[in-house]
């Protein structure tokens, strides 16, 4: 199992570990670096990821450099590795929401966390923290958007399942929305597309996804097309008479469905 790393942005990393027996064609687990004076670390792993991981990231910088780390929500492989970087890396600091803080991270990590309400500048980058409650899932997710670069830590978000290349310019919302249909993953409701529309508003022109290929080019416009499909997903659901119905358009958690 390796950790591959790659430059998808200016100083911003991509640190990635196929997982080739995962159904049904294998899944990438992504963290990114993002190398500043105060080097941020966007998600840690699952726990047996660490030692992969970690290797990536003193590939990149000292480890003792480390002094930000942060994830989306709170799961597994965005955060289980979360007190063994606080452990590797004596200065680093968990930076999240208030809400999150508040919720979780205050109990879970091992050293006090810091509650960011707007902008962390790392030096060489302006990370901006954006509330997307429930989008994909969970109360806290909140991305982060490099001011700097037009970056969008963009979380779970065009979740894809294989192993494509590091960067891309070719579109991600059917091979997403084929993922959504494997995996059901996203909290379907009345502010889902909506929220995608407000990071659209950020016009990204790149998109740091935590599982799939990075994407290079007209951000925007991908996620506009991303709450394309969720609309069309969830007025389907909603119209839905309990028939039989595709497994890709219609989650099966859905009551009567």
């Amino acid at each position: 199992m390796e950790t591959r790393i790659d430059e998808i942005a200016p100083d911003i990393f991509r640190l990635s570990t196929f997982i080739a027996d995962m159904p049904p064609a294998g899944f990438t687990f992504n963290q990114f670096l993002v190398r500043g004076d105060e080097p941020f670390l966007f998600h840690t792993g699952q726990k047996q990821l660490f030692p992969n991981v970690s290797d990536a990231v003193r590939r990149l910088i000292d480890i003792d450099r480390l002094r930000w780390i942060s994830f989306a929500h709170l799961e597994a492989d965005e955060m289980g590795a979360m007190n063994l970087f606080l452990g590797a890396a004596p200065h680093a600091t968990v930076a999240h929401s208030p809400l999150a803080c508040d919720l979780s991270v205050d109990d879970l990590a091992d050293r006090p966390p810091v509650a960011v309400t707007d902008v962390l500048d790392i030096g060489g980058h302006r990370l901006r923290q954006v509330p997307t409650p429930h989008v994909p899932h969970n109360w806290e997710s909140a991305l982060w958007f490099d001011e700097t670069t037009y970056t969008l830590l963009a979380g779970d978000l065009f979740t894809a399942v294989g192993d494509g290349p590091a960067l891309t310019s070719d579109d991600l919302v059917d091979a997403a929305m084929t993922g959504e249909g494997t995996f059901h993953y996203t909290s379907l409701g009345p502010a889902t597309a909506p929220t995608i529309r407000g990071l659209a508003d950020l016009e990204p022109a790149v998109l740091a996804c935590m599982h799939g290929s990075s994407f290079q080019g007209d951000g925007g416009r991908q996620l506009r097309d991303l709450a394309t499909a969720y609309d069309d997903l969830v007025e389907r659901v909603r119209r839905s008479t309990g028939g039989p119905q595709d497994a890709v358009t219609v989650p099966a958690t859905v009551p009567g469905v």
